[in-house]
This record gives C-alpha cells, sequence and structure tokens, in this order.
C-alpha cells in the first residue's frame, strides 16, 4: 500500500488535475481514499468507478454514481446500492433477482419498492436465507404470508419485522392459528437430534454457536420469540406472559419494552438475572418506586444503567453515582434538567451532584463561573471543557488542580494558543493533553511540534494545518504509516510537493 497516495487521496486542497492523476493510478486503497472526496466530480466518479470496480458501491451510496452512470450486468453490486436507497430502476431488479449469486439476490430482498412480481419472485427463492431477508423488511401483506412458510427461519425474520401486522406476530409468539414448521437451518444440513458446538472447527459451517434441533427447531423457535419480543408491533398483552420464561436471554429480551405494564416491571425487577434487572433499570415504564428499589440493587451495572434513566429523581441519581461508575457523560436526566434544578445541583453541598451538572454546555454564565472556582477538582474536571470560560479562569483551575483537569482544559474550545502551549510543557507530562493539543484548531506550530512526541498524538498533529511546511514533507517518510498518512492528507502540504509526490509514482 502506498501510504503517501492514500493520504493526498483525501487531501481537501489537492487540485482538481491531481485528483484526475491519482484516479489514473488508483488501487482498492487509494480508490476508498478519493470516494470520500467532497469536491469529487460526477466525471471523476465515473473514471473511478471504471478504474477500480470496488468503489463503484461507495459511490452509489454517495450519490456520485446514479442510475445512468451503471449497468447492473456490469455492476450488479453497484445497482443494489442505489436499490438500497430507493432509486434503482424496476428492470434491474428483475435481472439482479435471477442472478446466481445468492448474497446479491438477498441483498435485493432486503431493499424497499421492489415491484410485485420480484417479491413474490424472492419469497419463492431456492435459497431459505434470501426468503427470510425478504421476510425481514417486506409489506405487511407479504410479511402476513411468509408467517406460515414451513421453514422456521422464515418465521424467525418475520417476528423481527416491525411492519408484520400485530395479530400475525401475537400467533408467531403463542404457536396457534399457523402450520407447524417443518423445517430449521439446522435440521437441513444435520441429523437430528444436534446441537452445534460453540468451539466449532469446520471453516464451511456458518450455523449459529450452540444452534440446535431435536425436531422441534428449538434455537430458531427461542430466536423467534426474541425477535417478537423487541417487536414493537408485538402487542404488549401478547409478551407479558414471557416474564416467568425459564430462559433468562427471553426475560431479558422483555426486561427491555417500553410498554409493559408496572406488574410486569415489578415482577422482573426481583428477578435472578443481573442483565435483566440492567436492562429493566433504563426502561422509561419504571414508576419511581420501581426506580428507588433499583437503586439499592446489589449489582453495580443496575445501579449504572438506572443513572441512565430518563426519568431518575435527581436524589436517586447523585446516590446513585456515588456506588456506581457512570461515565463521564452529561446524564439524560442532567440534560432534561430545569433552571431551578441545575441551580440546586451546582450549590449542593454533594460534589457528586455538582459533577453531575457541570457537564452540561449550556449552563448560565453565573452557575459555570462559580463552578470554575469550585474546591473539588473532579467538578472542575467535568467543567473545563465549557465554552465561553476566559483564559483566566482556564489558567486558575490548572494551576489550583493541576494534572486532573488539563486535559479538559486543553479540550475547551476557547482556550488561547499561548496557554495551549503551556500545557503540552507541563511537569509532569500529561499524555491526554497532547492527543487534545493535536486536534485543537488553535493549536500553534509550537504546540503541535511537542505534541509529534506522544506516540499516540503524532498522527493527529501530522494532520494539523498549523504544523511547519518542512516539518510536513519530513512525515512524509516517518516510520508510521498513520503519520505518513495524515502528512500527506494535510492541506498546508504545498501544491508543488503533491504534485511532485503524484507524479514521482
Amino acid at each position: 500500500m502506498d501510504h503517501v497516495l492514500c493520504g493526498l487521496a483525501a487531501n481537501p486542497a489537492l487540485s482538481a488535475e491531481l485528483v484526475d492523476r491519482l484516479i489514473s493510478v488508483a488501487d482498492d486503497h487509494i480508490a476508498a481514499s478519493l470516494a470520500g472526496r467532497a469536491d469529487l466530480s460526477r466525471t471523476q466518479a465515473v473514471a473511478l468507478a471504471e478504474r477500480v470496480e470496488g468503489s463503484a458501491v461507495r459511490l452509489a451510496y454517495e450519490g456520485r454514481l446514479t442510475a445512468v452512470d451503471i449497468d447492473p450486468s456490469v455492476r450488479p453490486d453497484a445497482a443494489l446500492a442505489l436499490f438500497d436507497q430507493g432509486v434503482g430502476r424496476p428492470e434491474w431488479a428483475r435481472l439482479l433477482a435471477a442472478d446466481p449469486v445468492r448474497e446479491r439476490r438477498e441483498k435485493l430482498a432486503a431493499c424497499p419498492g421492489l415491484p410485485a412480481d420480484v417479491v413474490d419472485r424472492l419469497a419463492a427463492d431456492p435459497d431459505v436465507r434470501v426468503v427470510a431477508e425478504l421476510a425481514s423488511w417486506t409489506v405487511p401483506e407479504m410479511a402476513a404470508r411468509l408467517a406460515a412458510h414451513p421453514h422456521a427461519e422464515v418465521r424467525r425474520a418475520v417476528a423481527g419485522n416491525e411492519s408484520t401486522p400485530p395479530g400475525i406476530l401475537a400467533a408467531l409468539l403463542k404457536g396457534e392459528g399457523l402450520p407447524t414448521a417443518r423445517h430449521c437451518l439446522v435440521c437441513d444440513r444435520e441429523q437430528i437430534p444436534f446441537v452445534h458446538d460453540r468451539q466449532c472447527a469446520r471453516l464451511d459451517c456458518d450455523l449459529p454457536a450452540g444452534a440446535s434441533c431435536d425436531g422441534s427447531h428449538e434455537s430458531t423457535v427461542n430466536a423467534m420469540v426474541k425477535a417478537a419480543l423487541r417487536n414493537p408491533a408485538t402487542p404488549v398483552e401478547a409478551v407479558v406472559g414471557f416474564v416467568d420464561h425459564p430462559s433468562m436471554l427471553v426475560r431479558w429480551t422483555l426486561a427491555a419494552r417500553p410498554d409493559l405494564p408496572r406488574q410486569i416491571c415489578a415482577r422482573l425487577a426481583s428477578d435472578t438475572g443481573p442483565g435483566v434487572r440492567a436492562d429493566l433499570a433504563e426502561n422509561p415504564a419504571l414508576d419511581d418506586d420501581l426506580i428507588r428499589l433499583l437503586a439499592r440493587d446489589r449489582d453495580p451495572e443496575v445501579r449504572r444503567r438506572l443513572a441512565h434513566h430518563p426519568r431518575v429523581p435527581l436524589d436517586v441519581l447523585t446516590h446513585v453515582a456515588r456506588t456506581a461508575r457512570t461515565g463521564a457523560v452529561l446524564l439524560p436526566r442532567i440534560a432534561a434538567a430545569s433552571s431551578t434544578e441545575v441551580e440546586e445541583l451546582a450549590t449542593s453541598p454533594d460534589p457528586v451532584a455538582r459533577v453531575l451538572v457541570a457537564r452540561r454546555r449550556d449552563l448560565p454564565p453565573d452557575i459555570r463561573d462559580r463552578l470554575a472556582d469550585d474546591a473539588d477538582a473532579k467538578v472542575v474536571k467535568a467543567l473545563a471543557p465549557h465554552p465561553g470560560l476566559t483564559d483566566a479562569q482556564l489558567r486558575a483551575m490548572a494551576d489550583r488542580h493541576g494534572v486532573s483537569v488539563l486535559a479538559g482544559v486543553a479540550a475547551n474550545p476557547d482556550v488561547s494558543p499561548a496557554l495551549l502551549e503551556d500545557l503540552v510543557r507541563h511537569e509532569p507530562a500529561v499524555r491526554k493533553v497532547f492527543r487534545e493539543v493535536a486536534r485543537h484548531r488553535r493549536a500553534t506550530d509550537t504546540a503541535l511540534l511537542v505534541c509529534l512526541t506522544d506516540g499516540r498524538a503524532r498522527p493527529v498533529a501530522a494532520g494539523h494545518p498549523a504544523l511547519p511546511v518542512p516539518v510536513i514533507e519530513e512525515l512524509l517518510a516517518d516510520a508510521d504509516w498513520r503519520v505518513v498518512e495524515a502528512a500527506a492528507a494535510n492541506p498546508s502540504l504545498p501544491p508543488a510537493v503533491a504534485a511532485d509526490l503524484v507524479h514521482r509514482r
């Protein structure tokens, strides 16, 4: 792979003439970079597709190639990309439905707006995987028809299709009103009873791990049940009976449904499976009593997930945040807090509450400034990237709290170039600071040169337009290919140097 040319192909400052030159010598890797260019013309897109067949699919998805540019008999995959966006020609569908490559028929079956005769043909495809793919995406009428298909894999797909009529989904769950399935992928291939070894070493085997059949197609039926439980179109009265299902995975799937009655949520809140309770903890169907119950759960993952519940009371959220790792993210309940609640959190004597609200990036100036002077380093660390802080405030935060807040200060959009230079020279060094500075729009050449000394920041800094030109040229020969590509893609690379690199290869 020529990493210099791959980088140049992504360089936004490259002239149209040099783009044409790269197209003429492109391989798969160079073509991948060229196909992502915002300035690629239709003529260039057509030329690139002719040069590198594999690029046609991406170009079609990005709208660079249209139906007038594609011959489906020559570029069937690109034609399928247009069908996937609903802009393929009907006559193409008839051609592609007869394609000898199963994967293409399968891809076609997932496309919207297919002619009725093509849908009928795909529904009768000799490969059940094609029929199952159709069943996953088709319209209600066809979904209802395929629910009675003799193959359990097709029924599993119907169960996951949100267009399937609710009555059909209920019938699939209850196993009533439909003829018994006669086949599954397991008994199609193996002598039953059979359980697929989870460590199967057969290179030609594509059965799911643990797939099994004793004549009842049990693993596929189990997958069908879970698909129907996940499907929001399945009537809630059809799913509640699975609250005591012997399979924890089935109960786990049920716990995520946002339309569960209160009594079902209460049963799941005491489930023996921590994964069940964890998924339930984020469920908007929970009332305050169940939220408070789960806040005392012995499993830290349950409490962590509860922190992401959109309606968790603030006192519960603060309690949970003390006992579980909630991550350095703005939690939904904090994002939705009223101005009064923001004020209460910011003035709370509990630093955990102040940390939570400090992660907002739309704080009123008076609250933002008050938190900037907070005595707790964790509060200041959470606030440091907040826009609107002055350079004096950011310097004071760095001086007062040191290494714990430096990366946040470096990530602040309003930090001054001079402070960025000071941050990369800080002793002891904070490696994350180098990465933040390397991508900062205000970084100076002085700061970027220091960032180049850090292995993880080096590829980022190599692409920064403020880097001195001689350094960019030197990095084109770097031992790290990521640095080479970033330097070649740097818009500050002189046009003459770019031209020389292209014409020398």
